[in-house]
């Protein structure tokens, strides 16, 4: 039998589709793409905005109008956080949420033998085990995303997560190290670690991302590891400059921020100040040598006055972030801030739009102070033009003119120009 998976969303889920696609294989699948025909065609959804659940509802009923012969799957955030509203959707022959995606082949055997509608969405429930399985490959990417932490505590008033993905939960330290040995043997040279709350993991075992990334970094082999997306409150002067020992770590730190304007931030239930996030951003430059700080900014965040916006903006400014992801305020049914009053698309969008050019500002000005700096690059892909194209350790992307054979193997380059979102380099004798 043929599966293809269509995978909406964060690294979280796309680690979890690898991590489904082998268990697929084990049981004698082929795995095609979602554009071909398949026996089964399984949605990860995604529910973080209202664009993930639409999203996630036309591809079950794409797939379900194209091949109604096939069985098609629902899993993921949005089943989870919204069960009722995933069972209103007939198309879908199996419903399962976050929770239940270890029993998706089981469920798969038991509607070929009866051909019933399958809907298993349980609550998460607090003290539940980690999940999610584990990987050996990440067809199709050159760095490999090993999921470490599911769950979140904070319950920020605009985000479902909480719902959808349970309590805080981490990965043993035994099980990551025996799942890195796996993909360095299966030839990666590079990992992130992610997770739905990064900055917490060990919450649960009096642990903290120290260890973790310590013990992925004594993994013979792995020449890097990389952070996923963290919650600065976590991040205390001692993590900083205990990840700082770390020699593999990257620096480069990807740090949500939402809003800078502290009224905002209040509302939003964020656990730090404007004047916390300055200190720790300055606190990882000193440590790391040619950091590199990413973000998220929300714009029209409810009760976000024309004031808050423009404090929000000075302050991206002032911190000049090497990259800003920007994305307009999303209601979420069931959240704190779904109750409050809304401002309107047109203000969301007007500000995403200014946010966005104060990014694409930050993005060149960082690109070009990086010209005549030498940096180790690992070659990852050779593009139709026959560049090799890789990453700094800062993440900034380098296009050089260099053998092929090169492809896969880390040679320090000298960054010469600035072409589009990357830079151009020389290889160093």
């Amino acid at each position: 039998m043929k599966v293809a998976i269509y995978t909406l969303g964060c690294k979280v889920n796309q680690y979890e589709t690898q991590a489904l696609s082998e268990q697929f294989r084990a049981k004698g699948f082929q795995i095609v793409p979602p554009e071909e025909e398949a026996d089964v065609y399984l949605v990860n959804s995604c529910t973080v905005t209202g664009t993930g659940d639409q999203k996630s509802r036309q591809a079950v009923r794409r797939f379900k109008r194209l091949h109604p012969q096939s069985i098609v799957v629902l899993t993921g955030c949005m089943p989870q956080a919204y069960p009722d509203q995933a069972n209103t959707l007939a198309q879908a022959d199996i419903v399962t949420g976050n929770r239940d995606s270890e029993k998706i082949l089981d469920a798969i055997d038991e509607y070929q033998l009866t051909g019933k509608r399958i809907f298993q969405v349980a609550p998460h429930e607090t003290g539940e085990p980690f999940h999610g399985g584990s990987i050996s490959g990440f067809q199709g990417h050159t760095r490999a995303f090993v999921k470490i932490q599911d769950g979140c505590d904070r319950f920020c008033s605009y985000c479902i997560i909480p719902t959808s993905r349970g309590r805080v939960r981490s990965k043993p330290l035994g099980e990551l190290e025996a799942e890195l040995i796996r993909l360095r043997d299966s030839g990666f040279l590079e990992i992130v670690l992610v997770g739905i709350n990064l900055s917490s993991y060990g919450k649960d075992f009096s642990r903290s991302i120290c260890d973790a990334v310590e013990r992925a970094c004594t993994v013979d082999g792995i020449l890097r590891v990389r952070l996923g997306s963290l919650e600065p409150d976590h991040l205390t002067p001692e993590v900083v400059a205990r990840l700082s020992k770390c020699e593999k770590l990257c620096p480069q730190f990807h740090l949500s921020l939402q809003s800078g304007c502290d009224a905002t931030l209040r509302r939003m239930n964020r656990h730090y100040t404007c004047a916390e996030y300055e200190a720790l951003c300055g606190s990882l430059r000193s440590y790391f040598p040619h950091a590199a700080i990413t973000t998220d900014i929300m714009t029209g965040f409810p009760g976000e006055s024309e004031a808050e916006f423009d404090a929000s903006l000075a302050f991206a400014h002032k911190i000049g972030f090497e990259k800003i992801h920007v994305f307009p305020y999303s209601s979420r049914p069931g959240t704190k801030a779904a109750a409050l009053p809304q401002l309107s698309k047109a203000v969301k969008e007007e500000r995403a739009r200014r946010m966005r050019e104060a990014a694409d500002d930050m993005r060149r000005r960082f690109l070009t102070g990086e010209m005549g700096k030498r940096f180790p690059v690992l070659f990852e892909t050779t593009a139709p033009d026959g560049f090799l194209e890789g990453y700094t350790p800062n993440y900034t992307p380098v296009r050089v003119c260099a053998p092929k054979e090169l492809c896969g193997t880390v040679r320090e380059v000298t960054i010469t120009g600035v072409a589009e979102d990357g830079c151009t380099g020389i290889l160093n004798k």
